[in-house]
């Protein structure tokens, strides 16, 4: 975890899997929209769950990076999935394109299964916040 950011764990909770309980951060902040399984020219990229799932984490990792930061400095994720039983039965290929992408980051998560999405075809989106050191730290 960067410099700028301080996990947060209440004394006596196991330790979550693949996410943190809070975050404690200082700097500048980013909101990155929600992004879907679709590439540079709105094309989703596939019908499959986790290659939207992958294309949704690439594009908020365009958004950071394109912002002069790194998936390190992704303080909050929230994902909306239309079909939580994919999400469930892929869980480790789920697993293994998030770790692709972020690597072993770990932000705080949320996962919120929605009936549909606005883009047709869309299966996930993703939204983040990132927090970048502040300009005198930068």
């Amino acid at each position: 975890m960067k410099d700028h950011m301080t996990g947060v764990q209440p004394d006596g909770w196991p330790r979550p899997k693949g996410y943190r309980n809070g975050i404690v951060a200082e700097g500048r902040v980013l909101f990155v929209a929600g992004q879907i399984g679709w590439d540079e020219t709105e094309t989703i990229v596939s019908d499959d769950f986790v290659a939207q799932f992958r294309q949704a984490l690439l594009n908020v990792k365009a958004v950071v990076e394109a912002a002069g930061a790194e998936v390190e400095d992704i303080a909050r994720l929230t994902m909306y999935a239309t079909d939580l039983s994919a999400y469930r039965e892929r869980l480790p290929e789920v697993g293994n394109a998030y770790r692709e992408v972020l690597g072993k980051h770990f932000p705080v998560m949320a996962l919120v299964g929605v009936a549909d999405l606005v883009e047709a075809g869309a299966k996930v989106e993703i939204e983040a916040t990132a927090v970048l050191a502040s300009e005198e730290n930068a």
